[in-house]
């Protein structure tokens, strides 16, 4: 302790702090962390990130009262903030969740330390998940009433980042929900055009979207999608995987061993995962469209060397799944993970208008080693050159540990096609090589154009689409149950407009739209009927080009 707080050597210093980290029990534990956080307001710069891992990682692992975490945690945040890495923050809102006897606690500590002046923005994010959560907690007392609770998140708002003040948005809605009284001065920020004409597309969307929900949805219905948070999964804190990247502990013989833990090489080929080394798939986690990546399951293989954190934390749950390509999904969808394994997961948001389409694609790094020579292409199918365009851009040839980068792909359709575009991810972890066989998610029904009209129209347009080469039909049995609902989600990602009344029978889907491409607009009409009794579909497209009644009846028919 002495050599920490009077040495003049900061390698000394440095070779100290490590000592207590090691040294430290259940006995001597409250002591350690406490000098340490006093040492943290003086400490060399280039060593505080560290010391907060350090301290956070001591602090979960030595709580015997998870108030004393809580404490710990929020002083990390209010002495070195800029230090405080989203798996600390991640990690205490966890725990909170998941204990019930220290919510209260946590509630009443954060709204106390929100109401200094100078105010840190990790403070904000734990005050508004936690507030937005368990405010109801400490609302009975004068001092921390709802009014209060939200005017405090509210004066912080304007200073913060869009990522948080998209997190304090959601805050809000779920303060009309705790807290009806203010529902109406929520409602009066949400309709600010500060929000609903910010520039920035999340905000805008977010406000937009609650005060809708906040306007037309009982009481009942808000109460159920607002409701309190479910525990988290318990899974082993990757705070300590962070601390071995950042202290540079990690040996290329660990590397190694993580990869080939995670599987050796991957192989992807049409939708199905072959593993060169071991046919058993690994369980993992996550979902790109938020923070980050969250962690793996250490219960696989031993391999707790994963980083990751929540994805949005007022949103969505970790999900488990097996390491997979989920091309086929994407025929009537256009945002979801396209593949993912304990090493790396691909998430797919595309969009497109009459011929032209963009697809991102994020990368992310779920390991807590660089992922080296990143090298994604893209081809298309000798029978479709020339019938659909794709530009790649280029991307960064390391991924960070934990990190996420996205890809562009500008494409064109031409005229109609038929197979997905090849798409090859090839890389290095760990100094074993991987490669990952996949299909791009662009299909042609990308390019439709929903089109309305009345009965007498799409009869007439329906006769005169009698050729036999402009027609397709297929009679198949169903692989997943008839619901009328699942059946018009599919339909409408299809991509074509759902003609109301003009079957005569009401289970029936009747649709129209035209495929826009480089060439020539072709009209597409489409009548699809579901038989429940026999468990069977019949499915039939005309449209004015020959032969693309088949590759459309093709898609569409392995959606059910």
């Amino acid at each position: 302790l002495v050599c920490v707080q009077t040495e003049r050597d900061v390698s000394v210093r440095q070779r100290a702090v490590d000592l207590l980290y090691a040294m430290c029990d259940r006995t001597n534990a409250e002591q350690i962390v406490h000098e340490m956080l006093n040492y943290l307001e003086s400490a060399d710069y280039s060593i505080r990130e560290e010391m907060v891992l350090k301290v956070a990682i001591l602090a979960e692992k030595y709580a015997g009262d998870y108030t004393w975490y809580v404490d710990v945690i929020l002083n990390l945040i209010r002495i070195a903030g800029d230090y405080v890495s989203e798996e600390v923050w991640y990690r205490v809102i966890q725990i909170v969740v998941n204990r019930e006897d220290v919510q209260g606690y946590a509630a009443k500590t954060v709204f106390e330390a929100l109401q200094a002046p100078a105010c840190h923005e990790n403070m904000v994010k734990v005050g508004g998940y936690i507030l937005g959560e368990f405010g109801n907690l400490i609302a009975g007392d004068k001092r921390s009433a709802p009014q209060v609770q939200f005017q405090l998140l509210h004066s912080k708002y304007h200073l913060c980042s869009a990522s948080t003040r998209a997190l304090l948005l959601t805050t809000y809605i779920k303060f009309i929900n705790l807290f009806p009284e203010i529902k109406t001065e929520i409602q009066n920020i949400l309709k600010c055009d500060s929000n609903l004409r910010c520039s920035d597309a999340e905000l805008q969307q977010r406000a937009s979207e609650y005060l809708h929900l906040s306007l037309v949805t009982s009481t009942d219905v808000l109460a159920t999608v607002l409701e309190e948070m479910p525990p988290f999964a318990e899974k082993e804190s990757s705070i300590l995987a962070v601390l071995k990247k950042k202290s540079g502990r990690m040996s290329a013989q660990e590397a190694q061993k993580e990869a080939r833990a995670a599987g050796g090489a991957f192989i992807v080929c049409a939708g199905a995962v072959k593993n060169s080394n071991n046919d058993k798939n690994a369980k993992n986690s996550a979902d790109l469209f938020g923070l980050s990546t969250p962690p793996v399951s250490s219960q696989n293989n031993n391999n707790n060397s994963n980083t990751g954190v929540l994805v949005d934390v007022l949103g969505d749950l970790y999900s488990s799944s097996t390491a997979t390509s989920t091309t086929s999904s994407f025929v009537c969808k256009n945002n979801g993970v396209l593949y993912e394994n304990d090493i790396i997961q691909i998430g797919v948001k595309s969009e497109f208008r009459q011929n032209l389409g963009r697809i991102g694609i994020f990368y992310g790094n779920k390991t807590s080693m660089p992922l080296q020579g990143f090298a994604p292409s893209v081809s298309i199918n000798a029978a479709d050159s020339g019938r659909v365009t794709v530009q790649v851009k280029p991307v960064e040839s390391t991924i960070d540990a934990g990190a996420q980068v996205q890809q562009f792909v500008n494409c064109e359709c031409v005229d109609h096609f038929e197979e997905l575009p090849e798409m090859v991810v090839c890389f290095t972890y760990g100094s074993v090589p991987q490669r990952l066989a996949l299909k791009l998610p662009l299909s042609i029904n990308k390019f439709f154009e929903p089109t309305d009209m009345n009965g007498e129209s799409f009869f007439a347009r329906w006769k005169n689409l009698s050729s036999p080469s402009q027609e397709s039909q297929q009679i198949f049995k169903t692989s997943c149950p008839m619901e009328s609902g699942s059946i018009r989600t599919k339909v409408m990602g299809f991509g074509m407009q759902i003609l109301e009344g003009i079957d005569p029978n009401p289970e029936n889907f009747v649709c129209a739209g035209i495929l826009h491409t480089r060439s020539q607009q072709i009209g597409c009409l489409m009548r699809l009927e579901p038989n429940r009794q026999a468990q069977m579909y019949r499915l039939t497209i005309r449209a004015s080009k020959d032969n693309t009644a088949k590759i459309l009846c093709t898609l569409l028919s392995q959606q059910f």
